[in-house]
């Protein structure tokens, strides 16, 4: 992703401040009401991942902050979301132990519940990819694992004609039950992360749009039906508005603009294709504004946006809020009549932030996102990645399969003279920290 402006945060600071208050009606007893609060240090972490964790593959492009901050990632089901707004427990909802054994409620999520989305991660882009879905199902309690996520490599045009193999775990898992999804990245330019010179990028823009290249996405598209899944959700050049790869848009736009629509009328031209073609830039405007790449509503099946919570400081409000950010990913999407998608996300620059998960979860819910996979690898990741036990808690209770619930990260104790305030595990989770008041700090204490 590429750079953003920095701006000062009002998310967190509103949720600190509404738990404050509701903290200081709770509190009773000689001192309290007068006490100063404070906040003490963050939960002790708990592993976020399997008891043995599988160091994830090589990752290209994975921290400038001038490209997304990952390459590859899969996905999954989710059941209701905990919603960050809504303290009273909905009907049904099965409580979480709090730290101290007493129920906290758990919210309903935004929709109730009562539409699951296609969701995952992505766990490698190889047959090991394939392999772990099961896994993080297991860590979901047995959540369904609807979308498969796995990238071509972009070294030869070989590895994007979908090399012999290298697709075939993919479509044996897709094959498995037809309720689930594989979207494939398909880079549009051999050498695609070797760095090519602006005047080559736009040179071979010139060479696809005149058609020097459509046997191999011919092959590519008859090889997926071949494989039996037509119905492949295609990530076309995506993050085409950064620098990092060799099928960017700066060099020439409108090149770009008609090579994307060349590769996909020949791949429509392949009999028994169904497949969706997505739109997905990173967020912010990077190195060129993405609405400039867009190719058009005729060959654009879903808008998607690659997003990650950077750069250190931005708040979630300015992450929705700055020019071609995830507001005008909606608002675009919604003018040209086409469903959004968040192929890649995940945590990045202000680490273990539950307030970011949370509030990205309910995103993706209220804009109905087609699917969503998170990169799960560090530093974005929730399973294989045990530094974020806040924000890994937050998306397990989000996905936790029908009838159970995920165990908290337990919280660290309160410093000496530090009385805990239970506000529910919930809202610990927003603040990544616990409450507590010191009846010794009345007011006037220096």
């Amino acid at each position: 992703m590429g750079p953003q402006q920095r701006r000062a945060g009002t998310g967190r600071l509103t949720v600190v401040a509404a738990a404050i208050a509701v903290a200081a009606a709770l509190a009773t007893g000689p001192g309290h009401a007068a006490g100063m609060i404070r906040v003490a240090g963050p939960p002790a972490p708990a592993p976020a991942g399997p008891a043995s964790p599988v160091a994830p593959p090589p990752q290209p492009s994975a921290a400038p902050a001038t490209a997304s901050p990952g390459p590859s990632a899969p996905a999954v089901v989710p059941p209701p979301r905990p919603s960050a707004s809504a303290v009273p427990p909905a009907p049904g909802n099965s409580p979480v132990p709090s730290a101290t054994g007493t129920a906290a409620p758990v919210p309903a999520g935004p929709d109730g519940g009562t539409t699951p989305l296609a969701f995952g991660a992505f766990l490698g882009s190889d047959v090991r990819g394939v392999a772990r879905i099961e896994g993080f199902s297991r860590w979901l309690g047995g959540a369904d694992v609807r979308v498969g996520h796995t990238y071509l490599p972009g070294h030869r045009w070989s590895d994007i004609e979908g090399a012999y193999g290298f697709l075939d775990g993919w479509a044996r898992w897709r094959g498995a039950d037809a309720d689930r999804m594989l979207v494939v990245n398909v880079p549009m330019m051999e050498r695609n992360e070797e760095g090519l010179s602006d005047a080559r990028v736009g040179s071979l823009l010139r060479y696809g749009a005149a058609g020097a290249f459509d046997h191999h996405f011919r092959v590519l598209a008859e090889r997926l039906v071949a494989l039996k899944v037509p119905d492949a959700v295609l990530v076309l050049g995506w993050e085409m508005n950064g620098t990092t790869y060799a099928h960017r848009c700066a060099p020439d736009p409108e090149a770009w603009k008609r090579y994307w629509n060349r590769i996909v009328t020949t791949m429509r031209s392949v009999p028994g294709q169904k497949f969706r073609f997505d739109f997905a830039p990173s967020r912010g405007r990077d190195a060129i504004a993405w609405t400039r790449c867009y190719p058009g509503d005729r060959t654009v099946d879903i808008i998607g946006m690659d997003t990650y919570d950077q750069p250190r400081g931005m708040s979630f409000d300015e992450q929705v809020d700055e020019p071609f950010g995830l507001q005008a990913h909606v608002d675009f999407a919604k003018a040209h009549g086409k469903p959004v998608s968040f192929p890649e996300w995940g945590l990045f620059r202000n680490g273990d932030n539950a307030v970011y998960m949370r509030r990205m979860l309910e995103w993706m819910d209220e804009h109905k996102a087609v699917y969503n996979t998170l990169s799960d690898y560090c530093p974005h990741g929730v399973w294989r990645c045990a530094a974020h036990p806040r924000a890994s808690w937050i998306y397990r209770t989000a996905h936790f399969a029908p009838g159970g619930r995920p165990t908290a990260p337990a919280p660290s104790p309160p410093p000496a003279g530090c009385s805990a305030v239970n506000l529910g595990n919930w809202i610990q989770q927003l603040l990544g920290s616990r409450l507590c008041l010191r009846p010794d700090r009345g007011s006037g204490t220096p």
